[in-house]
């Protein structure tokens, strides 16, 4: 039996879109690189074609409509991609837009065929011919004919060239794929940008990817000064390379003893925590002696705040421990963040840092971060988030801000609690004319633990919790205030 052939992968360059195409791109394919106008296409082609460019694989870049090369390496210079000492080396472009715009097809066609037989590239780009397909009707019916006809040509002519070939191409909706181009492509690359109220975000996806698994759906990307960033959408699996192997009876501390008495040990490894409560009850706080418990027993810590400013967040305890080197702080300051995005961040500092513990403070301020097609859908979002990290083995905190009404109980205003494995609700209560705060553990998955309610304290030596409360229960089931004729000596709990 023959053995089979094997496709060599390129790499692309662009950070996390070999990811999306099953490995990189498949050498001597023919691929097209489609979308709206200006979602990003030219820079992605530039990114790739810099990235593999060499001595070893030189790259043509025809222009055949559009802005003259100098106009578009004026641009592509202020990436930092960009190597100017490739041009006019292992990097030829060259501009064929007047002699298509004569209607000289063949010609140009030809053009084409000698400029690849004489320098002999490993990659050939040409970009871009499909805006004129639209003007080209209200021409001359045999210039569009013309025109059609060059296209299909062109596209059948890439796919015999020993050369790794991208066509770009600008496409409005995906209806125009019925193009032979479409049909007779490797791979198509489509990107977009998608306007949803005052918000916009690009994404990308992976239509068609011959011989390879390519990774399905729509998938942010962001343009910054080192090119294109590509976010893969978040999905649960089990290769993330840092699951362990864990069992309930194997049990963090949360840092506050009595706390961890109440959830029946401590909280399972690999369990995602909800601290829910109204604005300044402690739950940064709680999330604080959280991480300073990893600190203290040698597992490293990654924390994204979304209600403080850097210079608030790294104040203090925080400030020690990431000058210490036990906790990593992402950048929430992006505005119109993706979900993507900040998964992409978490993973890569919890395997850069061996992370054991995650906080996300808080749920409220995540959700204003993110870009509005994202928070229509933040209870998806989320849900794929706390899977992915809890599946990495990592033990997750999150904060949420409730509403205090006194006369209902929720442990969520998400409705969010089924995707959390243990719940500590924190509220206030009202007694001789004081607000005093309680704390209980509504819930911990598969595990014993207290129903009781407790007064707990805030003090210089940090969480301070009190005996159970049961002869005051009642407060939290309606009665906002409760009044006693006690000297209230038998309050002091603590």
């Amino acid at each position: 039996m023959r053995k089979k052939v094997t496709i060599r992968q390129l790499p692309t360059g662009v950070a996390g879109l070999d990811e999306l195409l099953g490995g990189g791109i498949p050498e001597f394919s023919f691929n097209l690189i489609a979308g709206t106008p200006g979602s990003g296409k030219t820079t992605l082609a530039h990114q790739i074609m810099f990235s593999l460019a060499g001595p070893e694989r030189r790259a043509l870049f025809f222009t055949v409509l559009g802005e003259p090369p100098l106009k578009m390496l004026r641009y592509q210079q202020q990436f930092s991609y960009f190597d100017i000492d490739k041009i006019n080396k292992s990097i030829k472009f060259i501009n064929l837009a007047g002699d298509l715009l004569d209607g000289h097809f063949e010609k140009v066609l030809a053009r084409i065929n000698k400029e690849v037989e004489s320098f002999g590239p490993g990659l050939v780009f040409v970009d871009s011919f499909r805006s004129v397909v639209q003007s080209a009707k209200s021409l001359k019916e045999d210039f569009a004919g013309g025109l059609q006809h060059f296209i299909q040509a062109l596209g059948v002519q890439m796919t015999g060239w020993q050369a790794t070939t991208f066509l770009i191409g600008e496409y409005l909706t995906q209806e125009e794929e019925s193009s032979p181009v479409f049909t007779v492509a490797d791979g198509i690359i489509w990107m977009l940008q998608d306007v949803h109220r005052d918000a916009m975000m690009r994404k990308l996806q992976v239509i068609k990817m011959r011989g390879q698994a390519q990774r399905p759906g729509l998938h942010t990307f962001r343009i910054n000064s080192s090119g294109i960033d590509v976010f893969p959408r978040a999905i649960l699996n089990y290769d993330y390379g840092l699951r362990s192997e864990t069992t309930g009876n194997l049990r963090l501390t949360i840092g506050v003893p009595a706390l961890d008495e109440m959830m029946g040990g401590g909280l399972p490894v690999g369990y995602s925590l909800l601290a829910v409560g109204p604005s300044g009850c402690g739950k940064s706080m709680l999330s604080t002696e959280f991480l300073a418990e990893g600190e203290r027993l040698g597992e490293p810590g990654v924390i994204a705040a979304f209600e403080k400013s850097p210079s608030q967040l790294l104040n203090g305890r925080l400030k020690k421990m990431v000058d210490g080197g036990s906790l990593s702080v992402i950048d929430t300051q992006t505005l119109d963040l993706s979900i993507d995005e900040i998964l992409h961040d978490l993973v890569t500092l919890i395997r850069k840092k061996k992370a054991k513990r995650v906080v996300i403070d808080s749920l409220s301020g995540f959700e204003l971060a993110l870009a509005a097609t994202f928070r229509e859908n933040f209870r998806e979002s989320l849900y794929r988030m706390v899977s992915v990290l809890t599946n990495m083995g990592v033990t997750v905190m999150m904060t949420a801000e409730l509403e205090d009404r006194y006369t209902d109980l929720r442990f969520s205003s998400y409705g969010n609690a089924f995707l959390t494995d243990a719940i500590v609700a924190m509220r206030y209560v009202v007694i001789n004319g004081q607000f005093r705060r309680v704390i209980s553990v509504v819930k911990v998955r598969a595990s014993n633990h207290s129903k009781d309610i407790c007064f707990f304290d805030i003090t210089d030596e940090g969480f301070k919790i009190g005996k159970p409360l049961r002869k005051y229960q009642g407060i939290l089931s309606g009665q906002p205030t409760l009044t006693t004729k006690s000297d209230g000596k038998d309050l002091e709990t603590f």
